[in-house]
């Protein structure tokens, strides 16, 4: 009798919880974010929001942690409740962690359930206004005549403008000052200042500044040209062959997260990779929209893996830690 009711105890909770799943959301779900307010990933993941909220017919709650490394969402998403209130959207950051920190309380690979792709950002090399150079040949031979003078500022350990610019310093053969910056903001605002001289960032964060004139560009890092700054050239245009380097966003769950939820979600990102709105505002901010096809979980997990297979071996062989 007790066996009978204990069975019978579980498979109601079974079923609530079944239900529940077929009937969510019932509430605002909580998107968190990686870095500060303001930055290039913050401003991917409000357009997503918006537009997702629509087939979902709920809030989507953006909700900014910043740390060392985009690495506290990750962990705060991994820890939560898997019924789908609780999402992450995080960038190739989520590939190089595991490489950058000896002790990471997450493991991109285990710990999470995959919604799908949302977009590639290109990266711009920027400048500020008191660099001599006119074209890309000039500004690395200024780069290398007064290497001991130059500065690069970035958004900190991890972050995408720390990535692109430990790459350009070993195309170029050159080491300079870095600058770590706790966000792109900051990094921005003492570039601007002329506090340092250049760094390599986004264009959801770089196109606007280069458009009205306030920072000089000498590059992007995408194969081809950007439709919005279709003036400025490749680096690898420019000679340097093969450098290319992408930002690309993604969703995640935190595993175990019920099929039917997951299912709610990523139908709700393949209507938001399909709206005109959202793929006019990426692109007016230089970035690519992934195909439906591209916004599911096996597209992720695939691009995860390969993206944690090609940065591992170059950030231990620059032998850059976080910790």
């Amino acid at each position: 009798m007790k066996r009978s009711l204990i069975f019978a105890a579980v498979a109601l909770l079974a079923f609530a919880g079944g239900a529940a799943a077929q009937q969510y959301p019932t509430k605002s779900i909580l998107m968190l974010v990686p870095f500060a307010a303001g930055g290039p990933t913050d401003t991917v993941a409000r357009v997503v929001a918006q537009s997702m909220s629509k087939p979902l017919g709920q809030t989507l709650v953006v909700e900014n942690k910043p740390s060392a490394g985009g690495i506290l969402a990750p962990e705060q998403v991994k820890n939560s409740k898997p019924d789908g209130y609780t999402i992450l959207i995080h960038h190739i950051g989520m590939a190089t962690t595991p490489a950058l920190y000896r002790q990471l309380r997450f493991n991109p690979l285990t710990d999470f359930d995959y919604i799908g792709l949302i977009n590639d950002v290109p990266m711009t090399i920027i400048a500020n206004e008191k660099v001599p150079a006119k074209d890309f040949k000039e500004f690395l031979a200024y780069l290398k005549s007064n290497k001991d003078k130059v500065s690069y500022a970035n958004a900190g350990i991890g972050a995408a403008s720390h990535l692109c610019g430990m790459l350009f310093m070993s195309a170029i053969e050159t080491d300079l000052l870095t600058v770590p910056y706790k966000g792109t903001g900051p990094a921005m605002n003492d570039l601007l200042g002329g506090q340092v001289t250049f760094m390599c960032d986004q264009t959801t964060n770089t196109t606007s500044q280069i458009k009205s004139g306030k920072v000089k560009v000498y590059g992007v890092t995408s194969a081809k040209r950007v439709p919005s700054l279709p003036e400025v050239p490749t680096l690898q245009e420019q000679g340097l062959k093969g450098f290319e380097v992408g930002i690309w966003h993604g969703l995640y769950a935190p595993k175990g997260t019920p099929k039917p939820v997951l299912d709610k979600l990523v139908a709700a990102l393949q209507e938001t990779v399909k709206d005109e709105a959202v793929k006019k505002r990426f692109a007016e901010l230089g970035a690519t929209t992934y195909p439906p096809e591209k916004a599911t979980p096996q597209a992720l997990q695939a691009h995860l893996k390969s993206e944690i297979d090609k940065w591992t071996p170059l950030i231990k062989k620059a032998g850059v830690y976080a910790d």
